[in-house]
């Protein structure tokens, strides 16, 4: 493979230059995921920037694209966020690299809708406009695997899948006729392929996967992952697959204006444009928000937390594992989901934080957790094996995980109450994924958060008292951008009255 000059030796114009693919499947279990860590690493070994995106409400799949490339990997969502957001956020996370990897969520047509492209990788590639790469297991096929291209190709004319990576190859002979099948029936290029190899099958995605990652424990599979694509793909003309991308799409500009309730606007994409950049320079006064983030609290858009951070908040990270406690600059906390039940032990013997937790929202401090934050609120946690841990007691309920599954899918949450996030009848979106449930006293009050309404109906979900707010949902703040100034302004009112002079 013959090596090239590396963009930022070019003297191209990178903010007019956007390199891209997006790497889809037939469907999960395909490999997309071991195609796509592969391509980043064995392009990252070549020296070029390499920035991963994925597609849909994922955390698992971003933090293998972090350890890879070594950057902040980005969620891209068209249902939670808008497509003017979308393409903006998307042009502004890939302006400084020289190859931008989007990862995409199931098949390439699965989304939010049996008849839709709503949320689908389909509808992002049309979006950004991208060359698709498609990977097609071609396990006990021959021929039908051109059918499967071949539908796929079809089903919208939008879609250009411009190469096929077949993956579970037999044999060289295999290898050789599917692709002759696939060219033949499709005029697509199979660019390469990979053999069947126990070694390139990524772990299941159990809960105790990405403390897994931050260890290094999956480090050979991502290296062994680059020598199979580079050995069996044709890496240099995917990057001219990559380079040949049109120019991005023109996208709205971005106004104040722009920042309505996103979520009421149904498909009035502009409503949920993104807000203007606010100025980088921080005011003295900016509250702070203590956001907790290690390997039991890693679910966290990175959006998310920039949005916050243009609301004018002051992030300030801190690990709970490492045995910190609140930080007591603090004027607002955000807990964020991961897997608190791995390390619940550690979390229940970090006797400064939960306490710290409890005299916090106690005091009034604003409190925002989801999922694996909203667990640690509770009065105790139970884990898979049946052992009881105390946690904070914010919450008069205990969290119980369940061998099964108790909640998959996109929700759209509306506010029942005034809240930190939202006022009542405002409107987020986001998601659940969660094995664990909550069982309330019965003989306590409880104020739910939200309605959430998802593929199964509505029902009522999460908590609120004063200034606690805490639910299953992983909401995505672009769907209504007043809700991280809410946030942040509710930060500023608890820093304000906790810093006024006492009255004489």
């Amino acid at each position: 493979m013959n090596e090239r000059v590396p963009f930022r030796e070019s003297g191209l114009p990178l903010p007019q230059y956007r390199p891209r693919i997006i790497v889809a499947g037939t469907g999960s279990g395909s490999g997309k995921t071991t195609v796509t860590l592969g391509l980043m690493r064995a392009f990252s070994r070549r020296g070029l920037r390499v920035q991963g995106f994925k597609c849909g409400p994922d955390y698992i799949d971003p933090a293998y694209h972090a350890a890879v490339t070594g950057r902040t990997a980005r969620n891209l969502d068209s249902w939670m966020t808008s497509h003017p957001y979308l393409l903006q956020y998307f042009a502004g996370s890939s302006e400084d690299a020289e190859l931008s990897v989007v990862e995409g969520v199931m098949g390439l047509y699965d989304g939010k809708e049996a008849d839709g492209l709503t949320g689908s990788t389909a509808e992002l590639a049309i979006i950004t406009d991208s060359p698709v790469v498609l990977v097609v297991d071609v396990r006990s096929m021959g021929r039908s695997a051109a059918a499967v291209v071949l539908g796929l190709r079809q089903l919208e004319p939008r879609v250009r899948i411009a190469a096929v990576i077949v993956n579970r190859c037999g044999s060289a002979s295999h290898y050789l006729t599917v692709k002759t099948a696939i060219e033949a029936a499709c005029g697509i290029p199979v660019i390469g392929g990979l053999m069947r190899d126990a070694a390139l099958d990524i772990p299941e995605r159990h809960l105790g996967l990405l403390p897994a990652v931050e260890r290094g424990e999956l480090e050979a599979l991502f290296g062994h992952a680059a020598d199979a694509l580079a050995a069996g793909v044709d890496l240099e003309q995917l990057l001219q697959i990559a380079q040949s991308a049109p120019p991005l799409p023109p996208c709205p500009a971005v106004t104040a204006a722009d920042a309505s309730d996103a979520a009421s606007a149904g498909s009035t994409e502009a409503a949920r444009s993104a807000p203007a950049a606010a100025d980088t320079a921080m005011p003295v006064q900016s509250p702070v928000i203590a956001v907790a983030q290690d390997a039991a609290f890693n679910f966290y858009y990175a959006d998310n937390l920039e949005l916050l951070g243009r609301a004018g908040a002051r992030l300030i990270p801190f690990s709970p594992l490492r045995g910190d406690q609140i930080p007591p600059e603090a004027d607002g906390i955000y807990l964020g989901g991961g897997f608190p039940e791995e390390f619940a032990a550690e979390i229940s013997a970090n006797t400064g934080f939960i306490g710290g937790l409890l005299a916090a929202a106690e005091a009034g401090m604003p409190l925002y957790a989801e999922c694996g934050g909203y667990m640690v609120l509770a009065r105790t946690l139970t884990d898979r094996a049946g052992a009881v841990h105390r946690m904070a007691g914010v919450i008069p309920a205990r969290a119980v995980m369940q061998e099964r599954r108790a909640a998959l899918g996109y929700r759209e949450v509306t506010a029942l109450q005034d809240s930190l996030l939202l006022k009542r009848g405002e409107r987020l979106r986001g998601h659940e994924f969660h094995y664990s449930v909550m069982h309330y006293d019965e003989l306590e009050d409880r104020q739910y958060a939200y309605e959430s309404k998802g593929r199964g109906g509505s029902r009522p979900e999460g908590y609120l008292r004063g200034n606690v707010m805490a639910a299953y949902a992983h909401v995505h703040l672009a769907s209504h951008f007043p809700a991280a100034e809410r946030f942040v302004s509710a930060c500023r009112f608890y820093r304000e009255r906790k810093t006024a002079p006492f009255p004489q």
